[in-house]
């Protein structure tokens, strides 16, 4: 089953609880545009070499389209229609006024130099610069893309329309237009909801174990953030393995040897255990933030966290939801918990639109009800139709989406 028909099978499942209009279900089943491009990208050791591109534009009902661009050797058509698509449940959950998009470019990051990078981004944000703009459709980073990247995508598109337009993206560098907050948001957003579960539960926070799977911006500031909150951080995986230790550790020191020598392996005292492992020991809150489908039908039984926090986009498969629900094991899910992210790039979206720039104690101030707002809204429907917490937010996505259809008249 590709990601797609996994999404398509969430959408499904949501549509016959809530028992939505079929004619509402067809057309959000379907991504509204898809764009293949190609970019020919002119080497260090001047031979040229073409990259394949996409994006995909699943829905605009409730707003411009919204959504980040990848880079990745994996990276093709179906993964970014499904990305595309929880990025419209996504925005809609958090109640932001945005549709989903989502882009990504089929290479691999780490062969490419710096300035091979630079002129790859020019390059697809030209290709696709007429379906994206501050009133259509605003990337953001996404897997192996970054700040210096949406950068690169604001000022090439700026030439391109001849004036400073660098509200097409959000997630770039502060000296260029970027929020107070961004960076952490995806993490910090997460962490709100699940303190909020937490408290919500009478569940004291303080000593819980805590793994983290994926140490990358999201996995790495969710692990700083929770330890700061007095959880224990007792295991944390990259893509080249994991470590574990029962006592716990401190991720500031992990991050440091990480960006020092390469990899979390590379830090001494602990346990060296691949990610397979990691996301099968025993924890009260383990963090998902790699890739998708890191927990399917075959894994999923084996998975002893209480509590799962999706920070990355669809970490579950349906297969590995259902062994979770029968195990009574609570998820977050990604588009409700790492919905951080999305909320902070509208803040960024509407400071670039107004010329006028928030302290980070006012971005905080703004994304912390949001985020519990969305949690509420959540549970509401969880106990409503008594669903998964995935079921509910899918629900709460689809009303949202097909209330404005309804008043739009476009079905």
């Amino acid at each position: 089953m590709s990601l797609f028909e996994n999404t398509l099978a969430q959408i499904n499942e949501a549509a016959g609880i809530m028992q939505l209009d079929e004619n509402i279900k067809e057309v959000i089943s379907h991504p509204k545009k898809m764009l293949q491009v190609s970019v020919p990208v002119k080497m260090d050791d001047g031979k040229v070499k073409v990259f394949k591109g996409y994006r995909v534009q699943h829905s605009d009902v409730r707003g411009p389209c919204k959504g980040g661009i990848r880079y990745h050797w994996q990276v093709d058509i179906e993964e970014v229609k499904a990305l595309a698509t929880w990025m419209s449940m996504k925005c809609a959950v958090v109640n932001i006024p945005y549709g989903g998009g989502k882009g990504g470019v089929e290479c691999n990051p780490k062969e490419l130099s710096d300035a091979e990078m630079e002129r790859l981004s020019r390059g697809y944000i030209d290709a696709i610069s007429q379906i994206v703009g501050p009133e259509l459709d605003i990337p953001a980073p996404d897997v192996y893309t970054n700040a210096q990247v949406m950068a690169w995508f604001a000022d090439e598109f700026s030439k391109i329309k001849g004036k400073p337009s660098i509200g097409v993206v959000t997630g770039k560098p502060l000296e260029f237009g970027g929020s107070l907050g961004r960076n952490t948001a995806t993490a910090q957003g997460g962490v709100y909801v699940l303190l909020k579960y937490l408290r919500d539960n009478d569940i004291d926070p303080k000593g819980l174990k805590v793994v983290v799977q994926g140490f990358g911006n999201a996995g790495m500031f969710g692990a700083t953030i929770l330890h700061k909150e007095g959880l224990k951080i007792i295991g944390v995986s990259d893509s080249k393995g994991g470590i574990y230790k029962e006592e716990g550790f401190d991720p500031n020191a992990v991050f440091d040897v990480k960006k020092s020598k390469g990899s979390v392996q590379d830090f001494e005292g602990v346990e060296k255990i691949t990610n397979e492992e990691l996301i099968e020991k025993d924890c009260d809150v383990l963090v998902l933030a790699a890739l998708e489908n890191q927990v399917h039908k075959d894994n999923a039984q084996n998975i002893k966290g209480k509590i799962i926090l999706e920070l990355a986009n669809g970490p579950i498969t349906p297969e590995g939801d259902e062994i979770l629900v029968k195990n009574e094991i609570e998820v977050i899910p990604d588009i409700l918990a790492n919905a951080g992210g999305v909320t902070v790039s509208y803040f960024e979206w509407v400071q670039n639109l107004a010329n006028f720039y928030w302290t980070e104690e006012e971005v905080q101030q703004k994304l912390k009800p949001i985020m519990e707002k969305a949690l509420a809204d959540v549970l509401t429907m969880k106990n409503k139709y008594r669903s998964s917490m995935r079921q509910a937010a899918f629900i709460v996505a689809i009303k949202r989406i097909e209330d404005t259809m309804k008043l739009r008249g476009i079905v």
